[in-house]
């Protein structure tokens, strides 16, 4: 005889007929009761080669299903080969009697109405004693909230309803039209002072950039704000080479856009020739500029003497001190000149 290891048993089962497998299955059911050596999977039998009876009726089905559970009588679950009953047999435990120190006697008029009180009363009263481990947050919070009337309809025993949703109206578009903005700033219009573009996503980035371009020569627009445009790296070139030849504006404001370290390493050389900038922010970028640039931020607040508000969340601690005393000493020059 061959050595069992070099049997191919998919061959051997390949080869098989339905009734030998029909055979060899009954075999193993007896070789195994439980069938421990079969995964999950495998334990049930197939029941899929039935025809079909008709189309699928889900509430016939269930009734199906409950009356054949209740006429099936049923099986004891036996320890294979011994017969013996697997388990312990159930107990129902006793009630716990109250001891008579705790029993509590009312007057027969209230033991009257806790009788006849509906359970939507029951859960009422039991806020207003302060019986909030019988109820849920909302329950005992709705009960106490309402007077006159009674919040919990449903009763202690109710399924918990999620609060109604809250609609809350939506912020207004930016109504700013920005072709038209772009000619005012081309054209040098002495009322626009104020340019905010914030939250509109549709710009393109040409459009970005030759904003800033005509910026160069502007000089009446005192605060420009793209937060949240999605402005890139190519925004940023074109906003540095706007910062060294500007002299009129006041803040800007680049938060929240898709900038990376080395376009906002482009803004902050180009401060080293710009006095008029008051306020700029450059927080809440899609990536994190990195320790180099807080450096090289940190380095510019230092040696600039126009910025009082600058808008960026430092990760550093050395570069973040570095900022404030510089803000604090370009403000305290401000004071001074203010008393002067």
């Amino acid at each position: 005889m061959s050595d069992p290891r070099d049997i191919d048993e998919d061959a051997l089962l390949k080869g098989l007929s339905a009734a030998e497998l029909d055979q060899l299955e009954y075999d193993l059911q007896e070789m195994d009761p439980e069938n421990a050596m079969l995964p999950a999977g495998f334990r049930q039998r197939d029941q899929t080669k039935k025809n079909s009876t008709g189309t699928y009726d889900r509430d016939a089905l269930m009734q199906h299903l409950e009356k054949e559970a209740l006429e099936h009588e049923g099986r004891d679950d036996l320890v294979p080969f011994t017969g013996e009953k697997k388990g312990k047999a159930f107990v129902a435990k006793k009630p716990a009697e109250i001891p008579e120190h705790e029993q509590v006697t009312l007057e027969p008029e209230l033991e009257e109405a806790l009788k006849n009180a509906s359970d939507a009363e029951m859960c009422d009263i039991a806020a207003i004693l302060g019986m909030y481990t019988l109820m849920s947050n909302k329950q005992y919070y709705d009960a106490l909230g309402c007077t006159g009337t009674i919040a919990n309809t449903e009763g202690i025993n109710s399924v918990v309803k999620q609060d109604p949703f809250k609609i809350f109206p939506d912020e207004p578009p930016n109504p700013t039209n920005v072709e038209e903005t772009l000619e005012r700033i081309h054209s040098n219009d002495s009322s626009l002072t104020d340019v905010n573009l914030n939250n509109i996503k549709d710009i393109p980035i040409p459009t970005l950039k030759e904003i800033f371009e005509a910026m160069k020569g502007n000089y009446n627009v005192e605060s420009l704000s793209i937060a949240a445009t999605r402005s890139n790296d190519p925004v940023a070139y074109a906003c540095a080479e706007m910062l060294q030849e500007n002299t009129s504006l006041q803040s800007l404001n680049v938060e929240s856009n898709f900038i990376t370290a080395d376009g906002m390493m482009a803004i902050i050389k180009a401060m080293a020739n710009n006095a008029t900038l008051v306020e700029l922010k450059i927080d809440n970028q899609r990536q994190k500029l990195g320790d180099s640039l807080e450096m090289e931020i940190a380095s510019m607040l230092e040696n600039n003497s126009s910025i009082l508000k600058f808008g960026y969340h430092f990760t550093q601690q050395g570069p973040r001190a570095r900022a404030a005393m510089a803000i604090t000493r370009n403000n305290d020059m401000i004071r001074q000149q203010r008393i002067r």
